[in-house]
């Protein structure tokens, strides 16, 4: 049996951001996951690290804490954050009063808005609609969720914290109205252990009703669905949101080569990353709005996430739901030592840490300070570490898998290049992710199947949409004869209908194409379409 002092039930920003201050604080704790880390709601959004404009004008207290945490995220994760700035747009359909009391809001919040010409806004943004009428520029910037939770978790470690991956909690233990432990299953191999411990901490997301059930509780969360649209082209170098009251597809965020538009809000089940044509098509005539020629960029998929809205009132619903967060001593409910975190955005995982550890670590008797925002998640390379990068990886392959990898890691993956100068070899172009990435990714005890090396390394999520990375990768880790990857074929079959989810409401035009030689290769050449589909 395992035994730790506050076990943390959630791998998503909010969770992994409690394991790493309270471990920084000196508090045994260990982290479960019934997945991968983000494998929910902190990767299926757009990657926009808010300045707080957008809350600015409805939600003050939420504003403040955005620009807050913006500044201190650019700082500490600054291998994970795009400092793109974003431009605030208001179009013929927006309201004038909106806009001025926005500009005064954002003063008041102690947001930059400063506003530039329709002319330099169009040199800015080329692509933008020429039927704008206003524009303001904002500290917005783009952040790499799934990056941003590895490297969280890693500098836990450091620490003394531990992340448990794929390990469902079946059960709460209590003795005397007090919490002490937590049954967890083994979801690849059914095993099932206890973990003794002091405290427990639901960062469970859109599942904190169904963790809570598990004591007997109820919490109120409302999962709002969101869908949104990946395009495979780079629309706009900066954030660019409509400047109206908070509503769907109305933010384009840059990511790399890729633009992402979202996002939609829909009652759901906790669970539901369903994804509609109509749906789609519905945000891109939005779109047209900001970006007028949006119809000519290739969509490379859509998804969507689900938010875990929380409001005290069972008839709040949607965007009428508080985006704030909540800790919920469940002292209040007759069972000591546990606490229900919901609500809450991206860009403030860490300072909803903060409040919450402080909580804890006052009833456990804990003194130390949170310093979080002071220590930088992971360390940068060394000069001479970046110069043997550039000397194995190609093209500027190095500066990426430096920012994936981490110090550690990525000193493995050059030896292994330098040794074996084959494992320098690309097995995803798109994302410039080499063999020795994948191995070393592969043979870590947080793998087991082809998708969790992508939320590691990206692979597969660039153009092709793992169209010919997939087979490269399962042919490598089947070669180097990991234990998780015995059966080929659920390899790919797993790896690919991840990838058609997302395809499918989008299949027109070129990707219409592009699936028919996808079909080719893995229906016709490996003939994968006499094995059941994998749900």
């Amino acid at each position: 049996m395992l035994k730790t002092t506050v076990v943390v039930i959630g791998g998503g920003a909010t969770g992994v951001g409690i394991l790493r201050d309270l471990s920084m604080r000196g508090v045994d704790a260990i982290l479960v996951e019934r997945d991968d880390l983000g494998y929910w709601t902190s990767s299926r959004f757009h990657g926009l690290l808010h300045s707080g404009g957008r809350y600015a004008v409805k939600d003050k207290e939420a504003a403040k804490e955005c620009i807050q945490e913006n500044t201190i995220l650019r700082k500490i994760g600054r291998h994970c954050v795009e400092a793109t700035e974003s431009i605030f747009v208001r179009a013929p359909e927006d309201s004038e009063e909106f806009e001025q009391e926005w500009v005064k809001s954002c003063a008041e919040c102690g947001i930059s808005a400063v506003p530039i010409s329709m002319d330099e806004a169009f040199k800015l943004e080329p692509n933008l609609s020429r039927k704008l009428l206003s524009a303001y520029r904002c500290p917005g910037a783009a952040v790499d969720g799934f990056r941003l939770l590895w490297q969280t978790v890693a500098s836990a470690n450091k620490y003394g914290g531990k992340a448990m991956t794929y390990k469902e909690v079946i059960g709460i233990e209590t003795e005397n109205g007090t919490v002490v432990g937590v049954k967890i299953r083994d979801r690849w191999t059914g095993a099932e252990e206890k973990i003794s411990c002091d405290f427990v901490i639901s960062a469970s997301g859109s599942f904190a009703g169904e963790v809570a059930h598990l004591a007997g509780l109820s919490v109120n969360v409302k999962p709002s669905k969101g869908t949104l649209i990946a395009f495979n082209h780079r629309i706009c170098n900066r954030v660019v949101h409509r400047l109206h009251k908070s509503s769907d597809a109305d933010i384009f965020v840059p990511h790399g080569s890729i633009t992402i538009l979202g996002t939609s809000s829909i009652d759901s089940a906790p669970d539901d990353t369903s994804t509609e044509t109509a749906e789609v098509m519905a945000m891109m005539e939005i779109g047209k709005i900001t970006f007028e020629n949006i119809y000519d960029y290739r969509i490379l998929r859509v998804f969507a996430g689900t938010r875990p809205l929380y409001s005290a009132d069972p008839n709040a619903k949607g965007r009428s739901a508080s985006r704030g967060f909540v800790a919920l001593d469940h002292a209040h409910d007759g069972i000591n030592h546990f606490m229900s975190v919901c609500g809450g955005k991206f860009t403030t995982y860490r300072l909803m840490a903060e409040k919450v550890c402080d909580i804890v670590c006052e009833q456990l008797g804990v003194n130390a300070k949170c310093h979080t925002a002071e220590e930088n998640l992971v360390d940068d390379p060394s000069p001479d570490l970046i110069s043997r990068a550039k000397a194995v990886f190609p093209s500027y392959g190095a500066e990426l898998a430096s920012s994936r990898l981490g110090n550690e890691k990525l000193e493995r993956v050059i030896k292994r290049i330098e040794t074996q100068p084959e494992m320098k070899e690309l097995v995803c172009e798109c994302e410039n992710v080499t063999l020795a990435e994948i191995e070393e990714v592969a043979s870590e005890p947080t793998s087991h199947t082809v998708s969790d090396l992508r939320r590691r390394t990206r692979l597969g999520m660039g153009t092709c949409q793992g169209t010919f990375c997939a087979y490269r990768s399962v042919g490598a880790v089947n070669k180097e004869n990991m234990p998780w990857a015995k059966d080929s074929v659920y390899l790919f079959k797993e790896f690919l209908e991840t990838r058609w989810k997302g395809i499918r409401p989008v299949l027109w035009g070129n990707m219409l194409r592009d699936i028919e030689l996808t079909r080719a290769i893995y229906d016709a050449a490996l003939n994968l379409s006499g094995v059941e589909e994998i749900k």
